[in-house]
């Protein structure tokens, strides 16, 4: 006889397992249970990876909203641009949203209705602010982000990003643009422009001493001009008057020959009675001399001799008066004898030159007129070359003056001033975004999803201890709504349990901030309530199918709640579970109560909710009816949890 001991000792850890797989195997039930426990794994990650695959890849299926109030600007050439037209032209063409073009007020109320997920706004000045940079009064453009947390969190995130995109891509253009002008053009230009100040100067110097000269030139060719024509009519009277100069010439040489030969003929003569005078003296002397010796030999006395002599002297002083002028005139004589003669010859070469004299004077006063024309030429035409060369220095250091002004005004800015646009060029636009409501973190952005989430995990685990219904009341033949509500009751009051615990801790404990601490509490206990009814209705109607029926819609609505990504990025086959499950409520509830207060789209959520509540109730009762009548499978069933 083979005791107790000695069986329990033949089943060892793979008997007992065996028998525990057999018995799990054992009819139809037991056996699509364990498909179903093993495919579970299966439903959360194939699910969830289909869900997920690529949200950022079906981002145009997620409607944005974008606005521009740009009025323009002229760049640097003078040519009109919008740059807020051109870069919300080309948003809408990349596609990368469900871009939507409306005006400010519609963008701003469709994000907070959650219309949009978020907008994108150009202000009227953006254009002009890019451009300033051109005039070295640098402003920083700016094109403003409105966001609504308590539509999506993640869809904040995205907007950002893009925003932060599209700041690059027109920082990009337009500093590109920018810098290429500034550091080459005014490089260039700079350059050229110092070039051409100096040549001005240059030019202008010259220009000045084109002006003295010409000015001095003009002065002479006036005086030229007087002069010649002076001479002109001197010449013409001269040559006038020389006209008879030959003849005249002639008759004068003639005429001095005449008196150089009457002359001649009177120097003879003075020449003879300066002779005689000079004889008569002589006669005179030596007459006084044998005076002076008869009268010393007749006796007389010295002194007698002396006065008769000094008497005698006395006497002769006429004739020695008239022999010197006698013998000074005919000193004059000869001399104007000779002069005569000089003049006589002079008068013949004269009358011998003087007809080429005249002829000369003729020309001389022909060429005297041609000199005065052209110097009358030479004056106008030096009037009207002053009048040019005056214009040409006023231009000049018109020119020269101008372009010193042009140099100065051409951009040489200090380093502060560099240094701001430079910034400017190389971070042209600046995001000011306009947050409807914030989370603040990332946790506090995911708490909605993972609120609603822990709240159907309570109330799933609930069942796994309490039974539904109470057989009992069946038993005893209790209406089928008193039963589903005792069944339900007992979970809900374990569900608000866990709720104010839970946000106790959310609040408390992890820190994150609720706007409206009591909507929310309130709300979360009406999520707790309906999810526990909808899980009592499922394991209430189907039994232990039921409980894994409420994992399922778990994966369900893990995949299609939206509660990272915009729920607009999963697939379009997705798109009714977000309608029909309750947990995407739960979530916008959540988002909008946690940031930004209730709604009217709240109700919505609420009245979702409540019906998902009175609806799990209904089905509860609808199995309690069922559950009245006993069959085979409910007191034997196959499979038991």
């Amino acid at each position: 006889m083979t005791t107790p001991h000695k069986r329990a000792g033949g089943l060892n850890a793979f008997r007992i397992a065996l028998n525990e797989l057999r018995r799990l195997s054992t009819g139809t039930l037991p056996k699509l249970a364990m498909f179903a426990l093993v495919m579970v794994p299966l439903l959360y990650a194939s699910f969830y990876l289909y869900a997920n695959y690529d949200p950022y890849g079906r981002l145009d299926k997620l409607p944005a909203a974008v606005f521009t109030e740009d009025a323009g600007a002229k760049d640097s050439n003078g040519a009109e641009r919008n740059v807020g037209r051109e870069v919300t032209d080309e948003l809408v063409k990349s596609g990368t949203f469900q871009w939507h073009q409306v005006s400010e007020k519609d963008a701003r109320d469709g994000v907070r209705d959650d219309k949009y997920s978020f907008a994108i706004g150009i202000p009227h000045d953006f254009s002009k602010a890019l451009l300033s940079s051109g005039n070295f009064e640098p402003q920083q453009a700016t094109i403003t982000l409105t966001t609504n947390d308590a539509n999506n969190y993640l869809s904040g995130t995205i907007a950002k990003q893009v925003a932060d995109q599209v700041r690059k891509t027109i920082a990009e253009k337009v500093g590109s643009e920018a810098a290429d002008k500034f550091l080459v053009g005014f490089s260039t230009i700079y350059g050229k422009i110092s070039e051409a100040t100096d040549g001005a100067k240059q030019l202008a110097d010259g220009a000045g001493k084109l002006q003295t000269g010409q000015h001095q030139l003009a002065d002479g060719a006036s005086q030229l001009a007087t002069g010649s024509a002076s001479l002109a009519t001197g010449l013409g009277t001269l040559a006038s008057s020389t006209a008879q100069l030959p003849s005249q010439t002639q008759k004068l040489a003639d005429g001095a020959g005449q008196v150089a030969d009457g002359n001649q003929k009177v120097a003879d003569a003075s020449s003879l009675a300066a002779s005689a005078s000079s004889d008569l003296q002589s006669r005179l002397d030596s007459y006084r001399s044998q005076l002076n010796t008869q009268l010393h030999d007749a006796g007389l006395s010295d002194s007698q001799v002396n006065d008769i002599l000094s008497r005698l002297d006395q006497l002769r002083s006429p004739v020695n008066e008239a022999n010197g002028k006698i013998q000074s005139a005919n000193g004059d004589l000869q001399k104007l004898s000779s002069g005569a003669r000089q003049v006589s010859d002079g008068a013949h070469q004269l009358a011998s030159a003087s007809p080429q004299l005249a002829s000369g004077i003729a020309q001389a006063s022909d060429g005297a007129k041609q000199l005065r024309d052209g110097a009358a030429k030479l004056n106008d035409g030096e009037k009207t070359a002053v009048t040019g060369t005056d214009q040409l220095a006023d231009g000049s250091v018109k020119l020269r003056d101008g372009l010193a002004a042009g140099l100065k005004q051409i951009p040489n800015p200090d380093d502060p001033t560099r240094t701001a646009t430079a910034n400017t060029i190389a971070d042209p636009v600046a995001v000011t975004s306009n947050g409807v409501a914030s989370a603040g973190t990332y946790g506090a952005g995911l708490a909605p999803f993972f609120i609603s989430l822990a709240t159907w995990i309570g109330a799933f685990v609930l069942f796994l201890l309490i039974r539904p219904l109470s057989k009992r009341a069946l038993t005893a033949g209790a209406s089928p709504l008193r039963v589903a509500l005792g069944g339900w009751m007992s979970s809900a009051v374990l569900g608000l349990g866990q709720v104010i615990v839970l946000f106790a801790a959310v609040t408390w404990l992890v820190g994150i901030h609720v706007a409206h601490p009591l909507g929310a509490i309130g709300f979360a206990c009406l999520v707790s309530l309906a999810f526990t009814s909808i899980v009592h209705a499922l394991n209430a109607l189907f039994g232990a199918v039921g409980k894994f029926l409420g994992l399922v819609l778990l994966v369900l609505q893990l995949v299609s709640a939206g509660g990272t990504f915009p729920w607009q990025t999963i697939p379009d086959a997705l798109y009714p579970l977000h309608i029909v499950l309750p947990m995407g409520y739960a979530i916008d509830g959540f988002r909008h109560l946690l940031y930004s207060g209730a709604s009217l789209q709240i109700l919505g959520d609420v009245g979702v909710l409540a019906a998902y509540l009175v609806g799990g109730i209904l089905l509860s009762t609808l199995a309690a009816r069922k559950h009245r009548v006993w069959s085979v499978s409910a007191l034997k069933p196959e499979l038991s949890l």
